[in-house]
Formats: structure tokens, sequence, C-alpha cells
């Protein structure tokens, strides 16, 4: 099995549409160019987010059933890279005309806000409910923050270039990483949920198969793995950056989304029960 589990192939009367729009959005937004910086790349961490909200909500049952597959993976991901792509082409256009001082300002306050939203109406029906159980999520956050800042303090350290040239871009990509991994190892070891992803699982089970299991769980490898990992891709992409920052800095943000997307899933989906 090479896909995770839970990838549903949406009816092509839906899945048609999605891929004609993205695809016009991509040309629209390759033929004007917006700048891609570091705050851009901030910008658009909401974004990531909010996919991860719809998502939850699809398995909350939340949607009607008629576009209910818009929300499912991977379709997901396209119908929120249609609506952040469609924002980042009004934000260049109101900044062009003078109406916002910065196009990432108005992506990251509008990301934020639709995030914001979807993610509280999913704990206000997991309140309802009383599925409701924010208590492992708030830790698994606060251990990602300081697994990162050890990672980055390290990084910064050793490698003080990669960490100067990658900037906030690199912290992103790292954090994602490490809230992706610690929620995973949280899951696994402490909320018995299982794991969909096939090379994941192989990690899982490699870190409980070790004689540390015992003590400290099966989910550590995995979370050293991805954290590893970020920082070599960051080091790999130090030159990258350097010569075509705004080519290498896209990529790093789809880096970053393939980490923050699926931690957030994680933490929304734990909380909500």
């Amino acid at each position: 099995m090479v896909l995770p589990e839970g990838f549903v192939v949406p009816p092509w009367y839906l899945l048609v549409p999605v891929v004609v729009v993205l695809g016009g959005v991509i040309a629209l937004l390759w033929a004007i160019e917006p700048p891609v910086t570091d705050r851009t790349v901030i910008a658009f961490a909401p974004w990531m987010m909010f996919g991860a909200s719809l998502h939850v909500l699809y398995k909350m049952g939340a949607f009607p059933a008629s576009i209910e597959p818009l929300f499912s993976s991977p379709l997901v991901y396209g119908v929120t890279a249609i609506i952040a792509g469609v924002v980042w082409i009004i934000a260049v256009f109101l900044h062009v005309g003078g109406l916002q001082p910065t196009i990432p300002r108005f992506v990251g306050i509008t990301g934020t806000a639709f995030f914001t939203v979807f993610a509280m109406f999913a704990i206000f029906r997991s309140i309802q409910t009383g599925t409701f159980e924010p208590f492992w999520p708030v830790i698994a956050v606060v251990v990602a923050g300081i697994v990162t800042a050890i990672a980055w303090l390290a990084l910064s350290l050793w490698f003080t270039d990669v960490a100067a040239t990658t900037g906030a871009t690199g912290a992103l990509v790292v954090f994602g990483h490490a809230l992706d991994g610690v929620t995973t190892a949280v899951g696994y070891d402490v909320l018995g949920a299982s794991e969909s992803v096939p090379l994941s699982l192989v990690l899982l089970e490699a870190g409980e198969a070790l004689p540390t299991a015992e003590y400290i769980g099966a989910g550590w490898l995995f979370v050293l793995v991805k954290v590893v990992l970020a920082l070599v891709i960051l080091g790999l992409f130090r030159e990258f950056v350097d010569e075509r920052p705004q080519q290498a800095r896209t990529i790093l943000a789809l880096v970053a989304a393939v980490g923050l997307g699926p931690a957030t899933h994680n933490t929304l989906l734990f909380v909500v029960g």
C-alpha cells in the first residue's frame, strides 16, 4: 500500500472543476509573479492550518452530502489552494491599487480569520457533543515548540549560514514537522490513535521495537526523524535560497505545509475527540 488510508476519489463532476479552477489560479499567479519572501511564507501558515480544519469538519460530518467530497483527502488540499490563491491575487491587486500596505498582511489576516472561524466551529460542535479534550493537544503544541527551539538553536550554532539564509521560512518548516511528529507520537503512544501513513507506521513500529519503548514510548523516533529530515532539507536548500530566493521559498513553503497541515489536523482532531 503506497497511499495512506482515507484517500477518497471524488466524483468527476467535483474533481474536474476543482482541477480546472486550480489550474487557472496557478496560471494567473504565474503571470503576475507576486513576490515570495519570509513574510509571505509565514502569512500562508494559517492557510495550511485552514485546510486541516476543513478536513476535520469533514470527518465530523459537518458538510452537506452534496459537497462533502470536496473536503475529503486529497481534494481538500486543492480547494484550500484555490481559496488561498484567490485571496493572494486579490491582495496583489489591492496592494497595487494602494488599498493595502503589504501583500502578506492581507493574506495572513484573511487566512487567520478563515482558520479561526472553522476551527472554532469544530470546537463548538465538540463541546456540544461532549468530546472536547484539549489537554494532550496543548501539551503536544508546547512540546513541539520546545523541540523546535532546541533544533533551531542547534542549527544556528553549528550551521549558522543555513539558519540565517532560510530565516523564518526555515523555522516554519522545522516547527511544522516537529508538531506533526509530536502529535503523531502523542496520538500513537497516549491516545491510542492509529497511523494511516505506511512509512510513518514503519517508523513508529521501529520505535516500539526498541528497549526504550517501555519508558518513553515509540513515537520519539518518529519525532527525531521528522526534525532531522527538516533540518537536512534546509541545509540542501541553502544555496538555492541564495541564488533563487523566490522559487526556493515557494518550495520550502510546500515542505512546511506537508508538516503543518497534518500537524494541525492531528491537533484539532484530538481536541474535538
